[in-house]
């Protein structure tokens, strides 16, 4: 015989699809955090930047992992401490819109400290009524 069957292929390449279908959804995860509006428009980046979250209570987050306020320092030194891509490193800083004005402005005078100086505050999009 000198055909190839693909049955067995095809049967492969369909589970593979079904499991990726079900895994992409969960994979999607982070700090829920209701942003305020703007009608800024979006930034173009190549490289991940590092986000730093603030969660309705106070707490707060670096790329999802929890961080107390006395340990933000050293975290942001860390940061830092690592070799920049050549855009420049870019922080991105998400807080809740019903959050104290101080709480916020205390993680941008430590990331100012610690020298992350190319900080986006992030909103999502105008709502139209």
């Amino acid at each position: 015989m000198a055909e190839i069957n693909v049955t067995p292929l095809v049967d492969v390449m369909l589970v593979l699809l079904i499991i990726f279908m079900i895994t992409a959804p969960l994979l999607v995860a982070g700090v829920p955090v209701d942003l305020p509006e703007s009608r800024a428009k979006a930034l173009d980046q190549d490289t991940k930047p590092v986000q730093i979250a603030i969660d309705q209570q106070g707490a707060l987050f670096i790329d999802d992992a929890p961080v107390s306020d006395a340990e933000l320092p050293q975290r942001l030194a860390d940061i830092a401490a690592q070799p920049e891509p050549p855009e420049g490193r870019r922080i991105y800083l998400r807080a809740d819109k019903g959050l104290d004005y101080g709480k916020v402005m205390r993680v941008m005078g430590e990331l100012n400290r610690a020298g992350l100086n190319r900080v986006a505050l992030v909103s999502v999009g105008e709502e139209t009524p």
